[in-house]
């Protein structure tokens, strides 16, 4: 079994955020650091350039992530094999998936496929569309599902859910409005939005360009890095707006916390996709589970 400060040190580069890996890898950060610290021992070499809040990999920790991925690749090969020898549904399955679909999507699946699947090692890394793209590219998931309009030649992308944005406020006394709400006048509003490389950010931005406005000129009173967040804020400021996946808002709506804002000349549409690395076909375990998955979706619609 590789070594856990390999992983570790596999979070903080992907990431190139001690904080990030903390909260990816569930302990604290002064562990992250400590472990950090203990490689760089053990190998006589900085491992990763600190100045002020920024982290860089140095030449050896570039060397050494190189490395570390092939040892994940072929631990997995290797677990994968003898798991095979005794049960051919057994295995690790490491999923990916954005903020909504992580949140939202996927959880109500899992435990059914888990039943089904009781051998299957299952585990599943909440990112952005980009860095759920990154991390399959680095060999760290078998399979990712992601939101969003920009796509990486590398991967290969299969539709899995039509979904939609929708402009939503603190809710007020008189209710949604009656009518739509003509675009300028939401973009006059402050507005909190998710952040820099999340899908949902990237479908509002090209829909704004079909109107030739800016994503520069928008008044954004925060950028926050996941759906719950940008709910909590707009519970609490009423003079905001925001942009949320419709699969986000039913218990608010229907508690009356939150209220859709109809925007006029503004459609956001967008879908889910199933999402690996081009020319690599998928393990058993991944084929399986995304079978399941889109049955299961089909019934739920």
């Amino acid at each position: 079994m590789p070594d856990f400060r390999l992983r570790v040190f596999q979070s903080v580069a992907r990431h190139l955020s001690f904080t990030k890996a903390a909260q990816e890898l569930f302990i604290t950060q002064p562990a992250i650091t400590k472990h950090i610290r203990e490689l760089e021992r053990s190998y006589g070499q900085r491992l990763f350039e600190r100045r002020g809040n920024r982290v860089s990999l140095t030449e050896a920790g570039r060397l050494l992530l190189l490395h570390a991925d092939e040892v994940e690749a072929l631990h997995q090969q290797l677990t994968d094999q003898l798991y095979a020898l005794h049960d051919e549904t057994a295995g690790r399955l490491r999923l990916g998936a954005s903020t909504t679909l992580a949140q939202y999507v996927l959880p109500p699946i899992l435990p059914g496929f888990q039943q089904r699947y009781p051998q299957v090692q299952l585990s599943l890394l909440n990112g952005n569309s980009e860095q759920i793209a990154e991390a399959l590219l680095h060999g760290h998931l078998d399979l990712g599902f992601v939101e969003g309009q920009v796509r990486s030649r590398d991967l290969h992308y299969e539709l899995l859910l039509h979904d939609e944005l929708q402009v939503v406020r603190k809710a007020t006394p008189l209710g949604p409005p009656t009518e739509p709400m003509p675009l300028a006048t939401m973009l006059q509003q402050p507005l909190v939005l998710r952040e820099r490389g999340s899908g949902t950010l990237e479908v509002l931005e090209f829909a704004l360009r079909e109107h030739n406005i800016k994503p520069s000129s928008l008044r954004v009173a925060f950028y926050l890095d996941n759906t719950e967040a940008i709910k909590s804020y707009l519970e609490a400021s009423p003079d905001c707006l925001g942009v949320v996946s419709k699969r986000a808002l039913a218990k608010e709506v229907a508690a009356g916390w939150l209220e859709v804002v109809p925007v006029q000349d503004l459609h956001l549409p967008r879908h889910f996709d199933a999402v690996w690395v081009q020319g690599q076909p998928l393990s058993a375990q991944a084929q399986r589970f995304l079978s399941f998955a889109r049955k299961q979706l089909e019934t739920a619609e």
